[in-house]
């Protein structure tokens, strides 16, 4: 009889507490390992975005070191063209300058043989007056 009571026991202490506290557990346990698993792929997504993140960076560097450098050589380019057309700008102006004294030269030249040209004449004059 006692150990009737002890099985009759048994199956009542396993329906009414081991069952469900072995059900609690197990829920616990599948909660625990969902949870894991969720966290899992969300260090595996973050992972994913760091690294596209930083891939995206690193072209974005390189994209805006390509336009300074492209900026630096067109400024080189521009002013490369200026200081080109400044140096034809001022041997046109040298060279104008050399051609207008010339031209002052040479009217001075022309000017100073015809006042010779009269100074002789007078003195021819005056020397052939005076005899």
């Amino acid at each position: 009889l006692m150990a009737a009571q002890i099985v009759a026991l048994a199956v009542l202490l396993n329906f009414v507490f081991y069952r469900p506290l072995t059900e609690t557990i197990l829920e616990r346990q599948d909660f625990i390992q969902k949870a894991l698993a969720d966290a899992k792929e969300s260090l595996v997504k973050a992972e994913s975005l760091f690294e596209e993140y930083e891939e995206k960076i690193a072209l974005g560097r390189k994209e805006a070191q390509l336009l300074v450098s492209n900026a630096e050589k067109e400024a080189q380019e521009i002013v490369s063209v200026e200081v080109l057309k400044a140096q034809q700008d001022a041997q046109k102006l040298i060279d104008e300058t050399n051609l207008e004294l010339e031209k002052q030269k040479t009217q001075a030249i022309d000017m100073l043989e015809k006042q010779v040209d009269l100074l002789t004449d007078e003195i021819k004059n005056k020397l052939l007056v005076t005899s």
